[in-house]
């Protein structure tokens, strides 16, 4: 039976205001990668869902260094192991 996991993180990133719709764009071009939110101020909410920590670490690395986002900073992460195989195939 190989277990498999799945890694759910939420960030915030906030960014310049007038560059919202611009680092949006590009926060997307990144796999795995959803926006559920952001602010007048420059706030951004994104989440990954991935099957790797360090995809996670290195997505958060990326964002932050694309121009015009101030800083970014996880708020959430959490790990759900499952059973890659499927009921079906038992």
């Amino acid at each position: 039976m190989a277990l498999q996991e799945v890694h759910i993180s939420s960030l915030v990133v906030h960014v310049q205001p007038a560059y919202l719709a611009a680092v949006k764009d590009a926060i997307l071009q990144f796999p795995n990668t959803e926006i559920h939110g952001e602010s007048e101020e420059g706030k951004i909410i994104v989440v990954l869902e991935t099957e790797n920590q360090g995809y996670v670490t290195d997505t958060i690395d990326k964002i932050n260094n694309l121009e015009h986002v101030l800083t970014t900073f996880l708020v959430y992460h959490q790990i759900e192991h499952f059973d890659s195989q499927s009921e079906d195939d038992a």
